[in-house]
């Protein structure tokens, strides 16, 4: 009896081993008009606000996945559906290598596969081009704001983040998503009062579940969230404790699969369509249970991992992506993971509290030579608030702690609505976010000789809320010094700058 149980036990084993993970590709979104003329179809009223703020326009990529193909394919008996995503129109499979080839025969509307195990496609990947524009914004009235920050003074200091809650740049109009491993106490901590009772935490969904109960799983998040929103008078602040929330859980922390970088481009689907403004990841995908899975440096180049693909078009929706570059500092790996390779995402590494490089925080650049991480935050033994006790705690480190500092303080600066207005009659493509971006890097202390891991080095946001600020004064002097003959426009037209008036 034992023989024939280990037989069967072996069978088992094989048919488990023979399932690979892919990506099904399909080749287009053929109610693509019907959703674009009906936006809320697809995108909430928010997002399609924030689009319009940031005169960043509707397409394709923002279509969902047909609905029809995806329903074919999910009755198909020859492989298990997995996820999907809008992005990259794509549906993420499991099943055998041959059933899964067999799929491009027997649907015309896959346009190739791409399978996890590299050494499996033969085909070239086909990528989109994403166009980013922006609007022009002004600054305006100030109302301070100071706090006793208690333990988390040093991390928030460091950056200069007081000053920007002394300008009353806490959050208030920013709605932040946290795309993590669960949030277990988060509706119970005291420490989370603050954002409950003010109806801050908007939401959220388990997708490594499949259900509405974020408040579970993995600690991980629980902490990542109380560096930005944890509230204790007199002794514990966020660097954005009037933002708003959604928490998302994308991690399944008890087995590291390729799985996890497609349910986080859904987290991040959802939260680019319920209009959320900066997303924060302290995750990062480099090896996985599947050897055959594993990215290798090369594919550090922003644009090969699913996921980085994803972030890159999360950028151009005109959210600002922030994600922790790693701890593999002193490991064999050495390099930032991904999504932190990839171009539009800030990638952030850790300092102690006097502002040395932590050994364990993860070395640039990208394999394409770009500099990773670019900035830096407080990571060795920041102060966060227990998930268990909800004391606050200083020996937990990890750049998954300065990542989620520095989104707390981006969410800061890029809080304009009530202080950058938008310019009624001007708008402009240049890229706002991008502005915000430069402004950031080159108030850090090393942005004149940036290293493999320090990046640009440790910034200084009263340095940069005063040259953003500049830079969108630029900007609307270039727009406001343009005249335009004849108006209205016929069939030819001239450009004046007042520069060319004498």
């Amino acid at each position: 009896m034992k023989k024939v149980l280990l037989f069967l036990f072996l069978i088992t084993l094989f048919q488990v081993s023979a399932q690979e993970d892919a990506w099904l590709f399909l080749e287009d979104k053929p109610n693509k008009t019907t959703f674009l003329e009906n936006p809320l179809t697809m995108l909430s009223q928010k997002a399609l606000d924030r689009r319009n703020k940031l005169n960043i326009a509707l397409d394709s990529i923002d279509v969902p996945v047909d609905e029809t193909y995806y329903n074919q394919l999910k009755n198909d008996a020859t492989i298990t559906v997995l996820a999907k995503s809008k992005w990259l129109n794509a549906v993420h499979v499991q099943g055998e290598v041959s059933d899964i080839n067999n799929l491009l025969a027997t649907y015309s509307f896959i346009n190739h596969i791409e399978f996890a195990n590299k050494s499996l496609n033969t085909s070239a990947r086909k990528r989109t081009n994403t166009r980013i524009s922006n609007h022009q914004n002004k600054f305006n009235n100030i109302v301070e704001t100071t706090f006793d920050y208690g333990e988390a003074d040093n991390q928030i200091k460091m950056l200069k983040g007081d000053y920007l809650h002394e300008q009353g740049l806490t959050g208030e109009t920013q709605i932040i998503a946290i795309i993590d491993a669960g949030f277990p106490n988060v509706n119970t901590l005291s420490a989370f009062q603050r954002i409950r009772d003010n109806n801050q935490i908007l939401g959220g969904y388990n997708f490594a579940d499949r259900n509405t109960n974020f408040y579970t799983r993995n600690s991980h998040g629980t902490h990542v969230l109380s560096t930005i929103a944890g509230y204790i008078e007199d002794e514990f602040v966020g660097t954005a404790p009037d933002a708003k929330f959604y928490l998302f859980i994308s991690e399944i922390a008890e087995t590291e699969t390729v799985l996890e970088e497609t349910l986080w481009v859904e987290a991040a689907e959802r939260a680019d369509s319920l209009g959320v403004n900066v997303i924060n990841t302290s995750l990062g995908y480099t090896t996985y249970d599947n050897p055959d899975h594993s990215h290798t440096y090369q594919d550090m180049d922003g644009k090969t991992t699913f996921i980085s693909r994803g972030a890159e078009i999360g950028a151009s929706r005109g959210m600002l992506l922030v994600n922790s570059a790693g701890n593999s500092g002193s490991s064999s790996w050495k390099y930032i993971g991904a999504p932190a390779d990839a171009p539009s995402v800030i990638s952030v590494g850790a300092v102690d509290a006097a502002g040395v490089i932590a050994n364990f925080s993860s070395f640039g650049p990208t394999s394409d030579g770009r500099i990773k991480p670019e900035i830096l935050g407080q990571g060795k033994n920041p102060a966060l608030i227990n998930y268990d006790t909800g004391n606050i705690t200083t020996s937990s480190s990890g750049t998954s702690f300065s990542g989620p500092i520095m989104a707390g303080l981006i969410a800061c600066l890029n809080q304009n609505e009530s202080f950058l207005l938008k310019s009624s009659s001007q708008q402009t493509n240049e890229n706002l976010n991008y502005y915000l971006k430069k402004a950031v890097y080159e108030s850090a202390d090393r942005y004149s000789n940036p290293l493999d891991q320090y990046g640009y080095g440790i910034p200084n946001f009263e340095v940069a809320f005063n040259n953003y600020i500049s830079s969108l004064s630029v900007l609307d002097e270039r727009i406001n010094s343009l005249n335009v003959y004849p108006n209205p426009i016929k069939d030819k037209f001239l450009i004046i700058t007042n520069k060319d008036k004498t």
